[in-house]
């Protein structure tokens, strides 16, 4: 029996959809659950999840750097409370938990720090998107870029958000050395990934391997925006 489903996983990328998402606790989670997007396991270099939390959630601390993104709701990492668009780094060995007093899903990045000669290991960090500078890409006014991480190359990657308005789109076809995990926010679009097109909504997410071919135009009468990451400033 084929049922239907937008996802795909191949050597270069993955789309993984809604549909095809399967939820699981994840070692030190506490009235919370993990949707795995990417992983060593299916050829990324990091870790990428939705946690979701109920009344009383929590994460364990984490051995390796992590980013979260707040989606919905509201988490505590120590004294700091994040709402929906708020963000924090913790560095490798951070050992404060992640908790939530009420339903709430945060999107998480986990990987190992690559030390940097001479650079000190980035500190603890907390803000909220709508605070992070708006640049656009290639000078298009439609296409809003915001960068999460600090432009620092004591970071051995970053997360940005772009916002591409209906009918914006990637200036090129992209093949480059940068690892990405992407997860589409609001609205929708066509993907290029590899040789395949396929269309994403909001809720969808995307891994792709260094190389891969990608482009991606906006479809619509709304905004299109994701969270995208990037390994950078480390030799490859």
């Amino acid at each position: 029996m084929n049922l239907p489903t937008r996802s795909a996983n191949q050597p270069d990328h993955r789309l993984q959809t809604p549909e095809t998402f399967v939820r699981a606790p994840l070692p030190g989670m506490r009235n919370a659950t993990a949707i795995v997007h990417t992983s060593p396991a299916g050829g990324s270099s990091f870790v990428q999840y939705t946690a979701e939390f109920d009344r009383g959630g929590s994460l364990a601390a984490c051995g390796d750097q992590r980013f979260v993104y707040v989606l919905d709701g509201r988490i505590s990492i120590g004294s700091d409370v994040l709402e929906a668009g708020g963000y924090a780094y913790l560095p490798p060995g951070h050992a404060t938990a992640i908790c939530s007093d009420a339903a709430a899903r945060a999107a998480v990045i986990e990987k190992p720090y690559q030390p940097l000669a001479g650079v000190k290991t980035p500190a603890f960090l907390t803000s909220v998107e709508r605070d992070a500078a708006a640049t656009s890409l290639g000078d298009d006014p439609w296409l809003e870029v915001r960068g999460l991480i600090p432009d620092d190359t004591a970071f051995d990657f970053r997360v940005n958000t772009m916002t591409y308005q209906p009918g914006a789109s990637l200036p090129a076809v992209e093949i480059h050395v940068m690892e990405h995990g992407l997860l589409m926010l609001e609205g929708g679009g066509i993907y290029l990934l590899g040789s395949q097109w396929y269309p994403v909504h909001a809720g969808d997410f995307i891994w792709m391997k260094a190389y891969c071919p990608q482009w991606f135009g906006a479809i619509g009468k709304q905004p299109a925006k994701y969270l995208i990451y990037k390994d950078w400033d480390r030799h490859p």
